[in-house]
């Protein structure tokens, strides 16, 4: 877990004018391995070498994310699970993941609400416990996941190995597969040059003393709630320090982070695209209830300053409830939420989209400014040479292969052969349903010019001129 706080203190040396901020310069002076040119000079994004490739795998976090919970695992197996002790781990996971969903994320990576120092001070030590970095550091890399979502300057992006569209179906999968798991873990896995990664303003962050108190004593924070704590509280409460340590401490750890993992990965692979579709984020129920409501992701990266993740009322999101209760208490203040208008136009706009999509797909004929112009006079002559041609509001269907089909019986479609039948098929004789105008719609091959027959327009004209004359 201490590798959190050193991946810190590296990506901070290059977060835009911040970086030089008096509250956060002398921590980084603390921070030897920050100065590390092979790391800072190195894009470390490329393919691993088969030589020297240890030097591009970050051992430390392999260490806390792996390691330690294998031997969690292992001593699980020779540690009884007493029931209190299930209770206090499952109490203080809810505990610490909310540290990072209403702590870390929605109040300072967003800034969705305002907090009391109370209410920082707990949220600040809870979200350390849950072992995922410090504020600022978490807040700055999720900062840069909103701006440029899936792209490579995204710190976790899904879609990192999937960026290229010609590839065979077979390698996009095996890609999509590999950019999944990245998200997950393999970017905490793999060293990423900071350079890369994309630039966020977290002046704010600094400005906060919270944020800046825990980032200096991260470290000790770590040890204390994340492993100290539970043990002490299983200890002194049931005697169950042994049990305190491996279920409360160290296994919580693993599936908080796990937990929270998932917002990176299945949150942009599992679900519905509800408002917008043009990234990755998605919403889906599974994934709320393992994250404590983060799994409307969907919803999220479109309002993302709303503390909302959900916003109907039967889906889960413990978090929102929490820091509405919270303002209830007088514990947080000024909550924000988007519009209902402008939330219930994305949602629509989207729908209209999938919509689209699929109305894409079925065939509605050749729409009406591509058709060919014909005279009425020419559309009678083609009907004498033995076309079956029938003229309806304007415009010219081919009823060849239809007339026998035609519910009505042949007979009736046949005398409106050469004619305007406008007012046959719009209730003269049957007012034809909405599917019958779709059917006709796929049969149009050409518009009548004028929409119907214009006397003045016909090529043998010799009495209307008669007509003209004699009113000279």
């Amino acid at each position: 877990m201490a590798s959190y706080a050193a991946t810190d203190m590296r990506s901070s040396v290059d977060a835009t004018a911040q970086q030089n901020h008096p509250a956060v310069r002398p921590r980084i002076s603390l921070n030897r391995r920050s100065s590390c040119s092979t790391y800072e000079h190195e894009d470390a994004d490329k393919p691993l070498p088969r030589k020297k490739w240890y030097k591009h795998v970050n051992w430390l976090n392999i260490l806390f994310i792996a390691v330690i919970p294998f031997i969690g695992c292992v001593a699980s197996l020779s540690t009884p699970l007493r029931l209190k002790t299930l209770c206090w781990s499952i109490i203080y996971y809810h505990l610490t993941g909310l540290g990072i969903t209403a702590g870390y994320h929605r109040l300072w990576a967003h800034n969705s609400y305002k907090a009391t120092l109370p209410l920082k001070i707990f949220l600040a030590g809870t979200g350390a416990g849950a072992v995922q970095g410090s504020i600022r550091w978490w807040a700055r890399n999720h900062r840069a996941h909103h701006r440029y979502t899936d792209t490579d300057k995204d710190p976790y992006s899904v879609k990192k190995y999937t960026l290229l569209s010609y590839y065979p179906t077979a390698i996009k999968t095996y890609l999509f597969i590999r950019g999944l798991l990245y998200s997950h873990l393999g970017w905490m896995v793999i060293k990423q040059d900071p350079k890369r990664i994309g630039r966020s303003d977290i002046s704010d962050l600094n400005d906060d003393p919270i944020v800046i108190w825990q980032h200096r004593h991260y470290l000790v924070m770590v040890l204390v709630m994340a492993l100290v704590f539970p043990t002490l509280v299983a200890g002194f409460g049931w005697n169950d320090w042994r049990g305190g340590l491996v279920y409360a401490g160290v296994l919580r750890t693993f599936f908080i982070q796990q937990a929270t993992f998932c917002v990176n990965s299945l949150a942009h692979w599992l679900g519905d695209q509800t408002f917008d579709d043009r990234h990755s984020p998605r919403d889906h129920v599974f994934t709320a209830l393992i994250t404590l409501g983060e799994g409307y992701h969907n919803f999220h990266h479109e309002f993302p300053s709303d503390y909302r993740n959900a916003i109907e009322w039967f889906q889960y999101d413990p978090s929102k409830w929490c820091i509405w209760a919270w303002m209830q208490l007088g514990l947080a203040h000024d909550l924000k939420k988007f519009r209902t208008n402008e939330i219930e136009k994305g949602r629509l706009q989207q729908a209209q989209k999938k919509l689209d999509r699929r109305r894409a797909k079925l065939d509605w004929g050749i729409p009406l400014d591509q058709l060919p112009v014909m005279e009425w006079d020419d559309y009678v002559a083609l009907c004498r040479q033995g076309r079956r041609l029938i003229a309806i509001a304007g415009i010219v269907h081919d009823i060849t292969e239809f007339i026998n089909e035609h519910p009505g019986g042949a007979a009736l479609i046949r005398s409106g052969i050469g004619k305007d039948a406008t007012a046959i098929f719009n209730g003269g004789v049957y007012d034809h349903s909405n599917a019958a105008h779709n059917a006709l719609s796929t049969l149009r091959v050409a518009v009548i010019r004028g929409g119907c027959e214009v006397q003045v327009w016909r090529r043998d004209n010799s009495k209307v001129k008669e007509l003209s004359q004699s009113c000279e």
